[in-house]
């Protein structure tokens, strides 16, 4: 059996976990009766970790393991996850057999919240080390003439595999309805997959040492810097300069962390960095105020697979005599993210000046932002005046005489906004990062997104407690029905609209790199505008 296989095994496990933890918000709602917000909340907190957790990994993976160890420890604890979320369902170890409020108890709690945590390593691991360690694979294999027949049937299975398992989890797995088989079939497919991908350790291509992290690199400036905080502020002559880096003006007490005393060796790392490392850490600072606007983009599309879910958990799901499963909005999203950042990639080559494509690619995701949220509010009200027709304000859980279908702009507007969003702003990390951080892009994006994301909790809890103090009544309560998700909305809507002004002004004082599609690669950048320069200069 090929390498390709029995790696793309892992690949096959990610799908169906994908598919089964898409709508975990509506087993919590629906099974442990939890109110929208709890589970809304817990959903977020584990979406935003899972991508913060692959900045920790990568940093891991190059500096003290490689990708094989990193993806035998997040399968292990996948595997784990998936099986101790299997057994949290009722019918394994419940008091009682019964999908209900009644039939949870603290086991089932104690595995649910143990369960998330190990399914976010498992999933963070696979993102650093998955692709990496496959294309190593493949690499050898195509090395390997004698093997060429052979590889090319076995990659041909392994799409042929990868294709039915995503056919399989859209489609088929979301019409089982009891909860632990639902849940029982990734963690089965998770345990087979690592099993597999251990069957090939003997022949597996060894990876590369561990060479170490750029962010070592950062962290040491950081350590330099603090250790001779005393010293007065260098000159050119005292710095240590073996790349004949260019220093700036700005962020000066940085710059300490460049002086190399007499009694110092190159040797003592921790003491003294390069001032290419220097002004490497200063470009990371200077990106700061800019990837602080892209948390508010998380946090509207932390709504995706908690609100708009819940809104559709209800609601009429048949296209005349097919009943759609919600997991197909998951193949929409999926399909339309694609094809928006494809096609904002296609209009981003006739641009006369690539150095700006990224922020507008950023400003035009904030603003789809807004429009999916008044698309979001509008449609919510709509669906609250149908309810209230048919007297199911205090009936959560009858089906509300509604299209599902009416949910579909929204999908495809916070998709556009997922896709563009990440193609832009890992594109701006690319141009504006150091190279040294170019592994990290993609890592530093999702990140980002997924801090957003966490943020979401607490935009929640800020929102219901200012609703609650002005209006005497809580935005959010017990069921969806009596909430105005509406108003939550159009709260996002006015958030987005002010935090894309907000973006605008600080990525207009923002001093852009040449884009290297210009031809001009080695130019200087990631500095705020000479008339910033000076206030910049003070603050160290």
């Amino acid at each position: 059996m090929g390498s390709f296989v029995r790696i793309s095994a892992l690949l096959v496990a990610d799908l169906l976990a994908d598919f089964a933890m898409y709508v975990m918000v509506n087993y919590l709602t629906n099974v442990w009766n939890l109110n929208s917000t709890h589970a809304a909340g817990i959903i977020n907190i584990w979406n935003g970790i899972t991508p913060a957790l692959t900045i920790v990994f990568a940093f891991v993976v190059d500096t003290f393991m490689g990708d094989y160890y990193m993806l035998l420890l997040s399968s292990t604890a996948y595997t784990i996850g998936l099986g101790f979320l299997f057994m949290s369902t009722p019918p394994v170890l419940g008091p009682c057999s019964d999908y209900k409020e009644e039939c949870v108890g603290y086991t089932q709690k104690v595995l649910l919240f143990t369960a998330l945590p190990l399914i976010a390593v498992g999933m963070a691991g696979h993102v650093v080390s998955l692709k990496s360690f496959l294309d190593l694979q493949t690499k050898s294999e195509n090395e390997d003439e004698a093997k060429d027949g052979d590889k090319s049937i076995w990659q041909i299975a392994g799409v042929v595999i990868v294709v039915v398992a995503s056919i399989v989890g859209g489609i088929a797995l979301p019409y089982i309805k009891p909860w632990s088989i639902r849940f029982g079939i990734p963690a089965i497919s998770s345990l087979v997959a690592t099993l597999l991908f251990l069957s090939g350790s003997r022949v597996y291509k060894p990876c590369k040492p561990a060479e170490g992290s750029p962010l070592t690199s950062t962290l040491r400036v950081f350590v330099a810097a603090a250790r001779n905080f005393s010293q007065p502020f260098p000159d050119h002559k005292q710095l240590y300069n073996g790349q004949d880096a260019h220093s700036t003006s700005s962020l000066r007490c940085l710059d300490k962390a460049a002086i190399q005393l007499p009694e110092q060796h190159q040797s003592e790392k921790w003491r003294f960095c390069s001032v290419r490392e220097v002004e490497d850490t200063k470009i990371g600072i200077r990106m700061a105020p800019m990837w602080l606007t892209f948390i508010v983009i998380g946090i509207v599309l932390s709504t995706g697979n908690t609100y708009f879910l819940e809104q559709a958990n209800r609601m009429d799901s048949k296209l005349g005599r097919i009943n759609v499963s919600i997991p197909i909005f998951l193949m929409f999203y999926t399909l339309s993210s694609g094809i928006s950042a494809s096609f904002y990639s296609l209009l981003t080559k006739c641009m006369p000046n690539k150095k700006y494509a990224p922020p507008v690619g950023i400003v035009t995701a904030m603003v789809i932002s807004v429009s999916c949220c008044i698309t979001a509010a509008k449609v919510e009200t709509r669906r609250l005046d149908v309810i209230k027709d048919h007297g199911l304000l205090d009936k959560p859980n009858q089906r509300i005489p509604m299209s599902i279908f009416w949910l579909l702009p929204q999908f495809v507007l916070l998709a556009a906004v997922d896709g563009i969003a990440n193609t832009s702003i890992t594109s701006f990390f690319k141009h504006q990062a150091p190279k040294s951080m170019n592994k990290y892009l993609m890592y530093f994006t999702k990140g980002v997104l997924g801090l957003g994301t966490m943020a979401s909790v607490l935009c929640v809890g800020v929102v219901g407690k200012v609703s609650e103090g002005y209006q005497k009544w809580n935005w959010f309560q017990a069921t969806l029905n009596e909430s105005r998700l509406d108003r939550y909305y159009w709260t996002l809507a006015a958030l987005s609209a002010v935090n894309t002004v907000i973006y605008i002004i600080v990525a207009s004082f923002y001093k852009y790199k040449e884009s290297p599609d210009d031809g001009d690669d080695e130019a200087e950048g990631g500095e705020m505008k000479e008339e910033f320069q000076d206030d910049v200069k003070c603050c160290c």
